[in-house]
């Protein structure tokens, strides 16, 4: 039970560990795939390791981690719009453009808490593979290393974006479950009774929830 929590912790934070501050993301060649996700988790990783008395001072500070090493590798409207799934339809532009914002700052808070049990894990990140020339959807294995736990495997799944050629993160696989597919259940049926409005309150308030440590967090 306790590798299953774990996994659906980390799992709460969509394509984890994949824009950047400028100064990174000149050192991050997103139209490799495989390079790309190496690359941002290294540079998030050491800025953890480097910034843990902040953090555990101050635990939101991971909010702040989060949008400036992971956001911009993430395509946070493709990944609203799947949620949304057949409801998106029924929506309108601003609901649409509302809908993203509050799913994005609630993907930000979602993986801030995760990183919260952040200690001195590493990452395995498959080696490159050759991609055909008309694939624009890819897999990319990725292992997080733990002391006190089996490793837990992770597949992260990339879009190519046609006209920049650069990949961005929009799915996460852990034992099977994907996080895109676990989202749409869990909101699917507010989402059809109650409207898409409701939701983007919802997950508003989800967002503006302070981050805690997860010790403190079950005391």
């Amino acid at each position: 039970m306790k590798l299953v929590r774990y996994v659906l912790l980390w799992m709460a934070s969509l394509p984890l560990f994949i824009t950047t501050t400028f100064a990174h993301a000149s050192l991050v060649d997103a139209t490799e795939p495989y390079r790309m996700i190496e690359k941002v988790s290294q540079i998030t990783f050491d800025r953890m390791k480097s910034e843990q008395t902040e953090i555990q001072g101050n635990p939101d500070y991971l909010r702040t981690v989060v949008k400036e090493e992971l956001l911009p590798y993430i395509n946070t409207r493709y990944a609203a719009y799947k949620v949304l799934g057949p409801q998106l339809k029924k929506t309108t532009r601003e609901q649409r453009n509302e809908f993203v914002d509050a799913f994005s700052h609630y993907l930000v808070a979602s993986y801030a808490q995760v990183l919260t049990q952040y200690t001195d894990q590493d990452i395995r990140v498959e080696p490159p593979k050759p991609i055909p020339a008309d694939r624009t959807i890819v897999s990319v294995r990725v292992e997080i290393l733990d002391r006190q736990r089996p490793p837990i495997r992770l597949d992260f799944k990339l879009r190519l974006n046609k006209t920049t050629q650069e990949w961005q993160c929009f799915d996460m696989i852990a034992e099977g479950i994907s996080m895109i597919s676990t989202k749409q259940s869990e909101w699917s049926g507010q989402l059809r009774t109650e409207g898409v409005d409701v939701v983007i309150q919802n997950l508003k308030d989800l967002a503006a929830k302070p981050i805690r440590r997860e010790d403190k967090a079950n005391e």
